[in-house]
């Protein structure tokens, strides 16, 4: 089954369940991990990707698809002010090469059971940092 936000996740810990279920894409089920994810992303941040088929696809351009399947994570607070945080994660690939992510999450000030839950807002393109050892 797969996790639903809460108010009591913190927002590094939003970051981890959601690549920890794209590291494991489809363990639980076909694309759990996409859904998974999915789960966790902000209202705002799920009307400028789509419905959830759309962001499946997204995921598995050239672009994120490096996320799928991916080997280890790393996950560094560079700022959070209460409201929005945002994280460092350097992604080491099925393909042996690391690539860096900014990870943004936010609080949703909303109704219903998302409010005061950390979300995700925004995920940058990759950038390559080289082969590993």
């Amino acid at each position: 089954e797969l996790l639903n936000p809460n108010s009591n996740i913190k927002p590094k810990e939003v970051i981890k369940i959601q690549l920890t279920g794209l590291q494991q894409n489809d363990s639980k089920f076909k694309d759990s991990g996409i859904e998974q994810t999915w789960k966790f992303a902000h209202p705002e941040n799920k009307m400028n990707t789509g419905p959830l088929n759309n962001f499946k696809k997204m995921l598995k351009n050239e672009i994120y698809s490096i996320l799928l399947n991916h080997k280890d994570h790393k996950i560094e607070e560079i700022y959070n002010n209460k409201k929005i945080a945002i994280y460092d994660v350097i992604i080491l690939g099925s393909d042996n090469f690391y690539y860096e992510f900014k990870w943004q999450v936010e609080r949703y000030d909303g109704k219903g059971s998302l409010n005061n839950c950390w979300l995700t807002t925004a995920v940058s393109n990759p950038v390559s940092l080289g082969a590993s050892i």
